[in-house]
């Protein structure tokens, strides 16, 4: 493994030297050294000195015109040492100008360049150095562009994976599709969790599970790594690798290459001691940046699931689908009294046409994911006409740009059905009057006075006549809370003015009631609050 002194390279994306002999024209000839299709240049440098290595940070293409050559083709073994020079900086080729010291490339240089691998090209009369220094940053931002157009793609499709049904195994393979190879999630104990892409031989498998130990944080390790492996920027060569001295941090990610394998390892989140392994035949510019994602993608998704909040709410889920009584799963959930929130978004902005569904960003609002934060809450439930919250009791809900609320009284969990419709009242308020945001009355008044079985049996026998249609009876606690504004009533209920005077009217003919005059208001009113009327 190259030592700590190798030659680093600009954090630039590099391009094949095939990319720049193919451009006509410039007129470029290779004549020594390898035609390897993956010689890749980094950058062009121009210079006429002798020894041009304390000039160089490795990865160029050297341009010179041969001016510093002793004689009309270098004596003795001139060349050989100026080549060996470029070869120690790391360059990555040579370019000798044809004009105007000399009219052919020197013989000797050459043979250097053939012995010591170095590729050579030959760069015509009529082609400037500062031409092909401006092909070879052409070629460099054509290659910066695809790399973002391939992270971008990279990015939406590992999105898109997390928000699959099984998102863990998803942006695994989008993963490993994406980089063409082989990813797996490691799990804190060291075991394979989950893999996808083509696994590759036992001994890169051996070298992954244990470059795995290396990034893994202190306390989390079931055993150290038994052979070397490298911490370093990925996306860097081989020349950049740097062993991990002992007794320093694990790093949040290291790269090794093991029988011909690119290896790459990544810690997720602080404290979780999940590992992203990613196994690839080649190392491509971006991979790096698009594994980075998918290591953050995987550090919520695991998150969630080894958080206590998260698993507490999984296990309350379970446990209600399973049968078990709402009083006995609220404890997982980490409170015993709750608020029900209703949130309707606001009317879209003038001007604007056709419907806006709700979870919707509304104007100038937040979407539903932002109003669940706001609310200090993830238990959201989004339906065609509102979204439902259920929060905290000891948060105070405050309003929310862009959405009108309504918000029921504390409740335990055998009230939350009370609760939910309490909301619901309390939205139709808000949205009827244009408050931003509604709560329900929980203030004790002479109803208290009154038995609650008395005011019950009461409220059955007044309201018997309307008991069988929800609509008069949802229509006429509507209309008295709004003080009989039809208007108002029609907005709540979103139904035509028309049909609220149709409803009141019906109501007061099956209650055979004078519906005008406020003691019978009142009566009705006492009897609608009582719990089990609509």
């Amino acid at each position: 493994m190259p030592d700590a002194s190798s030659p680093a390279v600009p954090p630039t994306p590099p391009i094949p030297l095939s990319a720049l002999l193919a451009r006509e024209d410039l007129a470029l000839r290779q004549i020594a050294g390898p035609a390897d299709p993956g010689i890749v240049i980094h950058w062009a440098h121009t210079s006429e000195m002798a020894d041009p290595y304390p000039y160089l940070l490795g990865g160029e293409l050297l341009l010179t015109a041969g001016v510093h050559v002793p004689g009309p083709a270098g004596s003795g073994g001139y060349f050989d040492e100026y080549v060996s020079r470029i070869v120690a900086a790391g360059g990555a080729a040579l370019g000798f100008g044809l004009a105007p010291v000399h009219d052919t490339v020197p013989r000797t240089l050459v043979a250097a360049c053939d012995a010591q691998g170095l590729p050579l090209l030959e760069v015509p009369p009529q082609t400037t150095f500062s031409g092909v220094a401006r092909a070879v940053w052409q070629l460099m931002a054509q290659a910066r562009l695809a790399e973002l157009r391939r992270v971008t793609e990279a990015q939406q499709s590992l999105a898109a994976a997390a928000s699959r049904p099984d998102p863990v195994p998803s942006v695994l393979r989008q993963l490993a599709q994406r980089v063409g190879g082989w990813s797996v999630l490691y799990g804190p104990d060291g075991s394979r969790t989950a893999a996808a892409g083509r696994e590759p031989g036992p001994e890169a498998r051996a070298a992954m599970a244990e470059l795995a130990q290396v990034v893994r944080p202190a306390g989390t390790a079931p055993r150290p790594p038994s052979r070397s492996a490298a911490a370093e920027q990925p996306d860097g060569p081989a020349g950049a690798v740097r062993p991990q001295p002992a007794g320093r941090p694990a790093p949040s990610s290291a790269a090794d290459t093991v029988a011909g394998t690119h290896l790459a390892a990544y810690a997720l989140a602080p404290g979780q001691g999940f590992v992203l392994g990613v196994a690839s035949p080649q190392r491509d510019t971006g991979d790096h940046t698009i594994a980075s994602v998918a290591a953050v993608l995987l550090s919520l998704l695991t998150g969630e699931h080894r958080s206590g909040t998260g698993a507490a709410r999984s296990s309350a889920l379970v446990r209600l689908l399973l049968g078990a009584a709402p009083e006995e799963v609220a404890p997982l959930l980490g409170t015993e009294r709750w608020l029900v929130v209703h949130a309707h978004p606001d009317a879209p902005p003038a001007g604007a046409t056709g419907p806006r569904p709700a979870g919707t960003d509304p104007h100038g609002g937040m979407p539903v994911s932002a109003l669940g934060a706001a609310l200090g809450s993830t238990l959201i439930d989004v339906s065609e006409r509102v979204v439902r919250v259920l929060v905290p009791a000891d948060r105070e809900p405050a309003p929310q740009p862009g959405w009108t609320l309504g918000v029921s009284a504390p409740a335990a969990p055998h009230d939350w059905p009370s609760a939910d419709a309490q909301a619901a009242r309390a939205l139709a308020r808000a949205r009827a009057t244009r408050a931003a945001l509604v709560r329900h009355g929980n203030r004790h008044g002479l109803a208290d006075l009154v038995p609650h079985e008395e005011a019950e049996a009461h409220a059955r026998a007044l309201l018997a006549p309307i008991d069988t249609t929800p609509a008069l009876t949802e229509t006429l606690r509507t209309w008295l809370s709004l003080h009989g504004s039809w208007d108002r009533t029609a907005v709540a209920l979103s139904v035509h003015r028309n049909t609220v005077r149709q409803r009141i009217a019906r109501c007061a003919t099956l209650l055979n009631a004078n519906l005008d005059d406020p003691d019978i208001r009142m009566e009705l009113w006492f009897a609608l609050k009582q719990p089990g009327q609509g």
